[in-house]
């Protein structure tokens, strides 16, 4: 492993080029004028945007990809850790010399290039980070942005800027938050949410203190126990006035429409905040964004302006579509308290007697195993519940768990769960059984959301027919 990133003009390639982490890197380097390419096991939305801009992408991961670069300048091999020494073509990388980085050493090489924010926390980076770049994009300040979800303001999940501030979403799934130094570091909230590589929360907790010791500031919410007890933050936020926070709220009003709040600093009343996006979490994001403006200079009014806008992530509550009056919607929650938060969110968006029905594809068997308990009590928002089996990212099955299991412990605290094994089952029972005004959340980190056309084209044939 070679410990310094060469930013002088060696060219960049990336294997798995097409996931979202790696992809954002991808389009920055090349944005920046650097020879990069990429394989991936195949091309999605996100390499043909990648090809559009100059990057040379092959679809399929063998080792003729790195004969592409002449001998004197063989590519530094990017990587992700869904990368193993299986992969033939990182057993190529290996044996022809390349420099080979984590993605995350990337990410650092540039965090160290700018003045940097960084955004951590178990639940709610993309969103708050997504919320920061947009505000300061807003504002004129002009950021690089790269994050891990695509937001419609920069067509995309990076933007390269002119100006000297990156914000970025910082990953501790894989221990490597302690990678990078920024100047200003976010925590939004810290759990155990990744069993797979932590066996105990201390374990997450130390990854985030070794990230704090390297954050000339720290910002974060002290709404979070295991913030508050563990850390002393620089700059906190918190949605209770009576928290003794920095940044808080009062007068807050949760609507079907968005969320309105008088924001507080230090004592002193900045202003009102209109959100349209829903929920006492995105609420709590966005004062992670007040506190960012306001330590980069800006006026409350710029603040208020741009988070006014702001209308999300891709994949965070996204409107899918509407048909015979069912709404359709997409979001990544897979931890318990981001499910709980999702549908009560979504209960609040309900009218009076419309059905929140929750589909539900749990992610991990580590995960679903691991909190099961939690996993079987955060769908008290639902109406009715629908669970699919466990999309294994790449986990062996140990047979100790699986989605019918769930199923049977989420039913001992919810009069209305149903279990359907494939995708395919389940949008056969979604198709026959979802009622006009229903409110439909597909959830999870998996290929759930792949259905959601399907359903919608399959309702609206009969409706065109009968038209």
């Amino acid at each position: 492993m070679v410990n310094a990133v060469d930013f002088a003009g060696r060219p960049f390639h990336f294997i798995g080029v097409g996931g979202i982490g790696m992809s954002a890197l991808a389009y920055i380097l090349a944005q920046k004028g650097f020879q990069v390419s990429g394989s991936d096991v195949r091309p999605n939305h996100i390499t043909h945007k990648l090809e559009s801009i100059g990057v040379n992408f092959f679809g399929k991961q063998e080792p003729s990809n790195l004969e592409f670069f002449n001998v004197d300048s063989s590519p530094q091999v990017v990587c992700s850790t869904a990368i193993n020494a299986s992969n033939l073509e990182y057993k190529a990388a290996l044996e022809k010399g390349c420099p080979i980085f984590h993605r995350s050493d990337i990410l650092a090489a540039l965090i160290s290039q700018y003045k940097s924010i960084a955004v951590a926390g178990t639940h709610g980076k993309t969103t708050t980070s997504s919320m920061i770049g947009y505000m300061l994009l807003q504002a004129g300040v002009d950021p690089t942005i790269i994050v891990g979800g695509e937001v419609k303001a920069w067509e995309g999940n990076a933007r390269l800027g002119q100006s000297p501030y990156l914000v970025a979403e910082a990953d501790e799934s894989d221990g490597s938050l302690v990678k990078h130094s920024p100047e200003i570091g976010i925590i939004t909230n810290i759990e155990l949410d990744h069993p797979d590589h932590y066996d105990t929360l201390d374990e997450v907790v130390n990854i985030f203190k070794t990230f704090t010791n390297q954050c000339k500031t720290v910002v974060a919410c002290i709404d979070c126990e295991n913030v508050s007890d563990r850390f002393q933050p620089d700059i906190s936020y918190s949605l209770s006035p009576d928290s003794g926070a920095d940044y808080y709220a009062t007068n807050i009003d949760y609507r079907a429409d968005g969320t309105t709040a008088l924001v507080w600093e230090k004592g002193i009343a900045l202003g009102v905040l209109n959100l349209a996006v829903l929920g006492h979490h995105n609420l709590s994001n966005a004062l992670a964004a007040v506190a960012i403006g306001r330590m980069l200079g800006l006026e409350f009014g710029e603040i208020a302006r741009g988070l006014a806008t702001f209308e999300g992530a891709r994949r965070r509550f996204e409107f899918r579509g509407e048909v015979d009056g069912i709404t359709f919607i997409d979001d990544y929650a897979h931890h318990p308290s981001e499910l709980s938060a999702t549908l009560a969110a979504a209960r609040l968006q309900a009218r009076p007697g419309q059905r929140v029905v929750a589909i539900f594809q749990p992610h991990r068997y580590s995960r679903t195993q691991a909190f099961l308990g939690e996993f079987a009590k955060s769908f008290n928002h639902a109406d009715l519940v629908v669970l699919t089996d466990i999309y294994s990212a790449g986990e062996p099955n140990t047979g100790l768990i699986s989605g019918e299991k769930l199923a049977l412990e989420v039913a001992k605290n919810h009069s209305n769960v149903e279990f359907h094994s494939t995708l395919a089952d389940i949008r056969l029972f979604l198709e026959q059984n979802l009622r006009p005004g229903d409110l439909a959340l597909f959830l999870g980190a998996g290929n759930l959301n792949q259905t959601i056309p399907q359903i919608i084209e399959s309702l609206r044939q009969p409706a065109q027919a009968t038209s």
